[in-house]
């Protein structure tokens, strides 16, 4: 458990594991590691991607057996051989991606599995009242009755969360929560944090966001490839030397190599005049060059997302023009879009990205393949070499191609995804949140590889609710709000104070 010096003297754990081993074929998941929770408190769990976390919490959950090793609650041996057996006793997790049903109300969906009966059926007012109650708590005035999809993913997530806090839950774990929430969202999620904590819950919380780890949590264990290299106190250990223990090695390796601004009168490769798409994109104007990194900044529900979108041909404009190589263009369709050069990585990587049944090798040529047709298939050797190349390139662990996606985690799956899209070599490609949920060394390593792309030519539009990553990134900025591009600037006229002022000003009048 690391220093000793560095571990709080609690007592017996509600929840613990000695010697957990996870093996995936010949790889090893995770290797003999020891982990505990303890009542009342707040634990995070740190470590690059593929360092072992998502292999251990579906371990602890249910979701994968142990190979060797041992799960305890309150100091007694047992056997957690599925979700509903954690859930019942008291262990809930809410994922990275959300996992709950659009097509539902809010209410059945918190109350999924779980509908409170009368007479023989379900009791709508019961179950509605019910959810206002766990809504109240999350500070969320939506009605229940109201339909999951039609509301924002920092909704939907919140609404996930509601639902693991409507049972008696005593350890509760919340992987990248705040991942699809802006400032205002996480301070309510982060008051709820407190209180169940106060009731004696366990918490444990996952995020890449080095900021909420030190300002929620109590403790932190941190695995790297899959081993425990130790325990602290947060308040005992500082930033650099996190991040140091994550990577193993020197935080300095990790520079982010900006890309250049490129020459006056490089041509435009992909734009749009007075684009229009309802309700979130009202009459926006964008140009981006070749060899350059356009950032969109802007807050939740700014239009980032839905001008993205637009320009790619995933959603159709209601007005205005897209604009290819100075040519006005129709894309119908994002098939349209990849024939003439123009890609879109969606910030949702489970519902419109990696299909998690495929292998990575499969995952990979998807789109290739759907480029040729089904009556030319490409042969499985020529697969097999184009996947190893990009697994090389980009670093995916592990680094079979016979892997399959859904095993990986969450920033090798996001690198998976950025390789498909990379071999159709495009002229332009649109990242919305690319990052997210992504460790702080392949973080750096995505952001270096956008500015690799665009020193070779490449256009690309770069969209992240984190101001600081935008401004590291992009050449130039375009700054959303409420729908409108408000202004356009080159990033190094910009510090992340004033862009923050920038996409936080209220309009005129408001």
């Amino acid at each position: 458990m690391g220093d000793p010096t560095t571990t709080p003297a609690l007592d017996v754990p509600v929840l613990q594991v000695s010697g957990a081993t996870v093996r995936f074929g010949r790889e090893t998941a995770l290797d003999s590691v020891d982990f505990r929770m303890f009542a009342g408190e707040v634990h995070s769990l740190m470590g690059e991607n593929g360092a072992g976390k998502s292999t251990l919490i579906k371990a602890l959950t249910g979701a994968l057996p142990l190979d060797a090793g041992e799960i305890r609650l309150d100091g007694q041996p047992v056997r957690i051989p599925s979700p509903l057996e954690a859930q019942r006793h008291g262990i809930r997790t809410v994922y990275q991606e959300i996992d709950l049903l659009p097509n539902l109300s809010v209410a059945e969906n918190i109350a999924l599995g779980r509908e409170p009966r009368r007479y023989g059926g379900i009791d709508w007012p019961a179950m509605r009242r019910l959810a206002s109650e766990v809504l109240a708590e999350l500070g969320l005035t939506i009605d229940p009755a109201s339909q999951l999809g039609t509301h924002s993913l920092a909704v939907q997530q919140l609404v996930a969360i509601a639902r693991a806090i409507s049972t008696d839950v005593r350890v509760l774990v919340l992987d990248e929560p705040t991942s699809s929430l802006d400032a205002d969202e996480v301070a309510e999620l982060f008051r709820v944090i407190r209180e169940l904590k106060d009731r004696g819950v366990a918490v444990l919380f996952i995020s890449h966001f080095l900021d909420q780890v030190y300002e929620i949590c109590d403790r932190i264990t941190v695995l790297r490839g899959g081993v425990l290299v130790g325990e602290y106190r947060t308040t005992e250990l500082l930033r650099i030397d996190l991040v140091q223990k994550m990577l193993g090695r020197e935080i300095t390796e990790q520079r982010v190599r900006r890309p250049s601004d490129p020459e006056p009168g490089t041509r435009v490769v992909l734009g749009a005049r007075q684009l229009r798409r309802w309700p979130r994109v009202h009459d926006a104007d964008i140009e981006v060059r070749e060899a350059e990194v356009v950032g969109l900044a802007g807050l939740l529900g700014s239009g980032r997302t839905e001008l993205a979108r637009t320009l790619a041909g995933v959603d159709q404009p209601d007005g205005g023009v897209i604009v290819l190589d100075g040519t006005p263009t129709t894309i119908a369709g994002p098939r349209r879009g990849i024939g003439l050069g123009v890609v879109y990585s969606s910030e949702n990587r489970r519902t419109e990205g990696i299909i998690a049944e495929l292998t990575v090798r499969e995952n990979i040529v998807l789109a290739l393949q759907a480029q040729r047709g089904i009556l030319r298939l490409m042969p499985r050797a020529r697969q097999t070499e184009l996947a190893a190349s990009w697994i090389e390139a980009l670093g995916i662990r592990p680094e079979s191609p016979e892997t399959i996606a859904g095993t990986l985690s969450g920033g090798n799956q996001q690198k998976v995804l950025l390789a498909r899209l990379l071999a159709l070599a495009p002229r332009a490609l649109l990242l919305d949140e690319p990052t997210r949920g992504i460790d702080v060394g392949a973080k750096v390593e995505v952001q270096n590889l956008v500015g690799e792309l665009a020193a070779n030519g490449m256009s690309v539009v770069f969209i992240s609710a984190e101001l600081e990553e935008v401004l590291r990134v992009s050449t130039r900025i375009v700054v959303l709000r409420d729908g409108l591009v408000v202004a356009t600037l080159p990033a190094d006229e910009l510090s992340s104070g004033s862009l923050l002022a920038m996409v936080t000003q209220p309009d005129d009048g408001d």
